[in-house]
């Protein structure tokens, strides 16, 4: 919490134009929450951020403006358009009647959006392809500022340069040929999509109140709260996979069993070789006494009380102390966190 904090508040001092911090619920969705658990998980980190900044003495408006969130776009299409809906509500509401913001821009929740790797399916990976474009779409509709597709063989390999061109041409054609993009949340007014909308925040606002229960976000996370309300979200969805209550084509329906195989990327080993070579070149290079020195200076930073850590990981940088560097100096001052079991 202290290095986001330190962040935002430099960010905001000296580079006020600046996005310090992407708010990130993709992981949360990846590692089988359901849909109201990345909403509610992730701006609650959101709100946490917020307040941390606020009692550091920052004005709200000042850095609100340029925080960003980063969603999965899944597969159930209206759900989806409907979880982007209830963030970007809640965001403005939050911002305005608990924290005070004043400026509109501070009310604006700006996001991007990630097609759902977890939902790519290594079996007919072709049919990845439709899944991502309906994923795209949904996170469009739902208002998304930007978009990443994923490529239709990355349940098998990194992809390949055909694969990464067809998905930027699934966002090509949504954005320029569907006609999706020339109206403001097209889907508003919708009955069954605004009562979706209304669900999400219903659900959103019991796990808020479940989380300030257990002291908040971070007391949550320690007592391991998210953790398991996302395995158990995570086993609740791989029984119904099991059990066929839900249907994933080509998994447990729709199986072809004369599939072909696709010609997916092979790296070249001596690509690590490479990049291991550029390191120690760099290492070599750089002044060892002075790497040390910097190190030194960020570690007693850390074990300061609110000294600001950005100005000191920014020296360490330029003297080219490399980041596993800098992070084993703060360990060494803050320790490591482990997670308690989640069963």
């Amino acid at each position: 919490m202290r290095l986001v904090t330190d962040m935002i508040e430099w960010c905001s001092r000296n580079m006020p134009r600046w996005h310090p911090i992407s708010i990130s619920g993709y992981h949360i969705r990846e590692a089988g929450s359901t849909a109201q658990q990345e909403l509610a998980f992730t701006l609650k980190d959101g709100f946490t951020y917020v307040e941390r900044a606020i009692e550091r003495g920052l004005d709200v408006d000042d850095f609100a403006p340029r925080l960003s969130f980063f969603f999965n776009a899944h597969i159930d299409f209206f759900e989806e358009i409907a979880k982007y809906r209830a963030a970007r509500r809640i965001w403005a509401r939050e911002m305005k009647e608990t924290y005070g913001a004043r400026r509109e821009e501070s009310l604006r929740m700006r996001f991007h959006t990630q097609t759902a790797g977890v939902s790519l399916t290594a079996q007919q990976p072709q049919v990845n392809i439709v899944r991502t474009a309906l994923e795209g779409l949904a996170a469009v509709l739902g208002g998304t500022q930007s978009l990443h597709t994923n490529s239709y063989d990355e349940a098998l390999a990194l992809p390949t340069e055909d694969s990464v061109r067809l998905a930027l041409r699934t966002q090509q054609v949504i954005a320029h040929e569907s006609g999706v993009v020339n109206t403001v949340d097209p889907l508003g007014g919708s009955y069954f999509v605004e009562r979706l909308t209304e669900e999400m925040e219903r659900a959103a606002y019991e796990y808020f109140a479940r989380i300030d229960e257990l002291g908040g976000m971070v007391e949550a996370i320690r007592e391991s709260f998210p953790q398991r309300e996302i395995a158990d979200a995570s086993f609740r969805y791989q029984t119904e996979l099991n059990q066929r209550r839900r249907i994933v084509v080509g998994v447990n329906d729709f199986v072809q069993s004369d599939e072909e195989g696709i010609a997916i990327l092979r790296i070249d080993p001596a690509l690590e070789r490479k990049q291991t070579d550029r390191l120690e070149a760099t290492r070599a290079r750089r002044n060892g006494s002075e790497v040390e020195r910097r190190l030194t200076e960020l570690k007693r930073a850390a074990d300061s009380d609110g000294e600001n850590l950005m100005p000191h990981i920014i020296e360490a940088a330029r003297a080219c102390a490399t980041e596993g560097e800098m992070v084993a100096a703060m360990q060494e001052v803050f320790g490591t966190y482990s997670e308690l079991p989640v069963f």
